[in-house]
């Protein structure tokens, strides 16, 4: 028995693209000897139901990064001029506020989306990245979110859902939510 709001899970245009983004981005990382978890996790978030959606998801994770990263490496660096070891401090607190502060107005002004992706990678830096590895983080982490970014742009400008319809042939239609089922209608 179904219930009234209980939905089948189904395989739609957007996890097939997604999957397709993400097995991409881990062949070219193999090869590359780099882990591809953060560039596929940018193709994740990256990845929307149509290209405008792909842009502002993709946006959001891309630009909230590089605003978190930049700014993180600034407040890291502070902290290590009064803590040179690092480690756990009571200075992490102010300096969290104000980046916290400062994530978000940068944010309002140049990518509202992205305060929660850029909340993420500032509270890595400061919280949970060695001293000798904060700026390589920050750079390899913007570097991997743009990777996959960019894939997740290309798959949804290169797979767009009408040239994939036409490529399953006159018999498939999409359903409102996005997933394929044979022609004829619901099941």
């Amino acid at each position: 028995m179904h219930h009234r709001y209980h939905r089948q899970p189904t395989l739609g245009m957007r996890n097939l693209k997604t999957a397709l983004a993400t097995a991409f981005i881990t062949l070219v990382y193999y090869f590359l000897d780099r882990s591809p978890a953060f560039a596929c996790i940018g193709a994740i978030f990256g990845m929307g139901s149509d290209m405008e959606d792909s842009k502002l998801n993709g946006g959001n994770r891309l630009f909230g990064t590089i605003i978190g990263g930049l700014l993180g490496m600034g407040l890291f660096r502070i902290y290590l001029i009064f803590r040179p070891q690092g480690g756990r401090s009571l200075l992490l607190v102010p300096l969290m506020f104000v980046g916290t502060i400062l994530l978000i107005l940068l944010c309002q002004y140049f990518w509202v989306g992205g305060v929660q992706p850029g909340g993420v990678v500032l509270c890595i830096l400061l919280f949970n990245t060695p001293v000798d590895t904060y700026i390589s983080y920050a750079l390899n982490r913007i570097l991997d979110t743009a990777v996959g970014v960019i894939v997740a742009l290309a798959v949804n400008r290169f797979f767009p859902r009408e040239r994939v319809l036409r490529w399953l042939g006159k018999g498939e239609q999409a359903e409102p939510g996005g997933e394929l089922s044979p022609s004829g209608g619901e099941e």
